[in-house]
């Protein structure tokens, strides 16, 4: 009974050298965990499934200024968006101006979901 106990307590506080048997199984044995664990196990199913669902709805679109009025309203673009996707759904959530180099607008960056 001596012998297991102590077997185990050396096992679990691991107390052997670096030189033993007993090191190499365990370095082997980390080895084979790194490279043989399912990516799987690591992952947050809940949140990449969320994150994933997120990614996929959210879309951009870039509109050159010809296409829209100099001033364009927000229901203006959605029009757009629904139009060129077929979408009735599609809702607008962020518009950014695109400018060059003087400062002039070029286009519209819309991200839509």
């Amino acid at each position: 009974m001596g012998f297991i106990f102590r077997t185990v307590k050396k096992g679990f506080l691991w107390s052997y050298e670096r030189t033993t048997w007993q090191w190499d199984v365990l370095c082997v044995l980390i080895l084979v965990f790194i490279f043989l664990t399912p990516k799987s196990w690591f992952e947050n199913s809940e949140f990449q499934r969320s994150r994933a669902a997120e990614t996929m709805r959210q879309q951009v679109f870039i509109f050159s200024s010809d296409v829209v009025s100099a001033q364009p309203d927000r229901g203006e673009i959605e029009r757009r968006v629904r139009g060129i996707t077929g979408r009735a759904d599609a809702r607008v959530t962020n518009v950014v101006e695109r400018r060059d180099s003087t400062g002039k607008i070029i286009g519209y960056e819309v991200d839509f979901r």
